[in-house]
């Protein structure tokens, strides 16, 4: 029976998933995959891209971690495509590969002043709070006043961790440099802006409330922002998500503190609508002063127009939510505009002529963009595998797929590359830690402990 030798560069849900997938799929031939992942940890950003204070995320996590423990998929950690192994090695072994790589850089936002001191991207910040090896371990939390563009999740969970007490986090699997950074932190405003309104924010009921249940923190919202338009009051009336994310929001209208009043938290936290940022204010050091942006009003076409009111407030760092972005790959056709792989349903295309590139695969947002929540990810590597079975006349014919080879040709190299095994030592050394403070795990940051760790070394 034929044997297709698969490796898949992303060892996060996407490319977990696809592995499933595929083993599960009725074919015609028997399979063995690879996962290769540069961190020394599975998961992606189920582990360095959701806040540490989102328990529900354990389900996926233990959903992830069944499919690995069956014992039927490899996993090699620590090893960067590019580097520690190349297409052509990736040629040399296997019939196919599936990248699923994911989308780690923050979108631009081009308005003036935004380079400023004190201006950082959403990404950034989330691998710092999640302990993400590669990061430094300090973040600049010197400001009391600070302004967060965007209203998706990520810009929820980024203004929830500002505006957060630290002591509230220790349940979690905070990391301990990341706790120490936030207690100290003198924050007492953080505002949120989005240029539509109410009955158009991208983020879900569930990120919502969870702002509304903080401890010592104020939910500023104005009624300014909920003179709804006729077609903001037919999605309310017409999507149940609107509709609760619309009573959630009315509701914080009548809790004291709202429109500004002046509550008794310590804290308060602003949603800002019909905001469109214009310009980052500079001080003389060229460190953020204020955010100025322009009023937005409906445009009656589902879109906004400018209604000429400029506004100003004062802050000393701003966070930009406005999207993820991909990196390219080295030797994979990458569309540098869209921040993706170019592909037709998961088939990767020539960058500059459209056509089928053999053997090569997409699945997740370095497919089809930082667009969807975890659970998208499975239909998404759906399409991508069906392709990988059917195009089994394309598949690479490589001169060495034996299995030992990839092991021998990493030691080779020098890689001090992990496995499923150092995965568990690593998980097991992480609980314990956290188990003498009766906390879920503290995670261990630096990649050469993780390393050292995993490898029993």
């Amino acid at each position: 029976m034929t044997k297709l030798r698969l490796a898949i560069v992303g060892a996060g849900p996407a490319g977990i998933y696809a592995a499933d997938i595929l083993l599960k799929a009725e074919r015609q031939f028997d399979v063995s995959i690879d996962l290769f992942e540069q961190l020394p940890a599975p998961y992606g950003l189920v582990r360095y891209g959701v806040a540490p204070d989102h328990p529900r995320i354990k389900g996926v996590v233990t959903a992830l971690r069944e499919v690995l423990d069956r014992g039927d998929i490899r996993l090699f950690g620590n090893v960067r495509f590019g580097e520690d192994i190349t297409l052509d090695d990736l040629k040399q072994h296997y019939n196919a590969v599936i990248f699923s790589t994911g989308a780690i850089r923050d979108a631009d936002l081009d308005i003036p002043g935004i380079d400023a001191h004190g201006s950082y991207g959403a990404a950034d910040f989330v691998s710092w709070f999640d302990g993400h090896p590669d990061v430094p371990r300090e973040w600049p939390l010197e400001a009391e006043s600070v302004a967060v563009i965007g209203n998706g999740n990520v810009a929820l969970d980024i203004t929830r961790m500002l505006a957060k007490h630290a002591d509230d986090l220790l349940p979690t699997e905070v990391p301990d440099n990341v706790y120490q950074g936030l207690k100290a932190s003198p924050v007492t405003d953080v505002h949120v802006f989005g240029r539509r309104g109410p009955a158009q924010v991208k983020f879900t009921p569930l990120e919502l409330r969870e702002l509304g249940e903080l401890r010592d923190v104020d939910m500023v919202v104005y009624d300014e922002d909920f003179d709804y338009d006729e077609a903001s009051k037919a999605a309310i009336e017409t999507n149940k998500q609107v509709k609760v994310i619309d009573r959630v929001l009315q509701q914080w209208r009548t809790r004291p503190g709202a429109n500004n009043a002046g509550g008794e938290a310590s804290r308060r936290l602003h949603l800002h609508f019909w905001a469109k940022p214009i310009e980052v204010v500079k001080d003389a050091d060229g460190r953020v002063a204020a955010l100025r942006y322009e009023r937005t009003r409906p445009d009656a076409e589902g879109g906004v127009i400018g209604t000429g009111e400029i506004r100003e407030v004062p802050i000393q760092a701003i966070y930009r939510a406005v999207g993820y972005f991909g990196s390219p790959l080295q030797d994979v056709p990458f569309d540098d505009r869209h921040g993706v792989i170019p592909n037709h349903e998961g088939q990767v295309l020539s960058a500059d002529s459209n056509s089928r590139v053999p053997g090569v695969y997409a699945t997740g947002w370095i497919k089809r963009g930082p667009v969807g929540l975890i659970g998208h990810t499975k239909s998404d590597a759906m399409e991508t595998v069906r392709h990988v079975i059917n195009d089994q006349g394309e598949w690479w014919r490589p001169a060495h797929p034996e299995e030992e080879a990839i092991p021998a040709l990493l030691e080779e190299r020098g890689v001090r590359w992990t496995d499923l095994g150092g995965w568990h030592r690593l998980d097991e050394h992480e609980i314990a830690l956290g188990t003498p403070h009766e906390r879920a795990r503290i995670k261990v940051v630096p990649r050469d402990e993780m390393i050292r760790i995993s490898r029993g070394e």
